[in-house]
């Protein structure tokens, strides 16, 4: 059977999954990172649109609305003594020198960047990312130094966003290995509970399709910007329901006459 059909099948057949433990691991690893690359799909399309159009908007923004400013020693000062924040084709540009501003009220406009008091904050389809000025210590930026920057960062997008997406599905695949991992221990247990003879290595592999079905869900649910509260707790309520599901398709050895 083929990747695409073991992926179709693992959505919704525990049976099906309960047979992919007699694979090579091989190939099982090469679903998994099959399956982080559909995972990541909708944090990488966003990102790249997000970029592309917070660039357009900050130069514009930056060079027309924004009062002169500029950060040194680490902090950020400007003549307004009141948060900016300028909303632009659903893209927030904020400039904050009080420390009003904090990154949660960041991340809750969706798409935005933010110049706080003593941080630069991206957000992009629902993921933040922060970065303190005292990585700047020794140097002191105005706004004309950071137009500058945005055009430089617009010409080197095209680099940018593969770099940033390679990051993304790296860190992605270490986190889906580990938690399989994990997942394949939690097995462990619910296999001696259900009486099924297997060892971690099959578990691993029924572990590995049985995040298929959370994989796909939360996938859909990145791709059209909607949160899912708890979904870290949902994500590993689904996974082990399968993988319980999954266990209870192993017929049970049979008892010695």
């Amino acid at each position: 059977m083929n990747i695409f059909k073991q992926f179709i099948k693992s959505i919704y057949s525990p049976k099906d999954i309960a047979l992919f433990r007699f694979q090579g691991i091989g190939k099982t690893i090469l679903y998994v990172f099959f399956l982080t690359i559909i995972s990541i799909l909708p944090s990488v399309y966003h990102l790249s649109t997000t970029l592309t159009t917070g660039i357009n908007t900050a130069k514009s923004v930056i060079h027309d609305e924004i009062p002169s400013f500029s950060i040194k020693n680490g902090q950020l000062t400007s003549s307004t003594k009141v948060p900016i924040n300028i909303n632009k084709n659903n893209f927030a540009i904020i400039l904050d020198p009080t420390g009003t501003i904090a990154e949660k009220d960041v991340q809750d406009e969706g798409n935005a960047f933010a110049l706080l008091k003593s941080e630069f904050v991206l957000a992009a389809g629902g993921e933040i990312q922060t970065y303190p000025y005292s990585m700047l210590e020794s140097l002191h930026v105005a706004k004309k130094d950071f137009l500058n920057f945005i055009d430089t960062l617009d010409g080197v997008k095209g680099i940018i966003i593969p770099v940033l997406s390679v990051f993304i599905y790296l860190f992605s695949s270490a986190s889906n290995f580990i938690e399989i991992s994990i997942l394949a221990l939690i097995g462990l247990a619910i296999k001696n509970l259900a009486g099924r003879k297997l060892n971690y290595r099959q578990l691993w592999r029924m572990a590995a399709y049985s995040e298929t079905l959370p994989t796909v869900f939360f996938t859909i649910m990145a791709a059209i910007k909607t949160n899912v509260p708890n979904s870290f707790l949902i994500n590993w309520f689904v996974v082990i329901i399968v993988l319980y599901l999954t266990i209870n398709e192993i017929p049970k050895p049979k008892k010695a006459q």
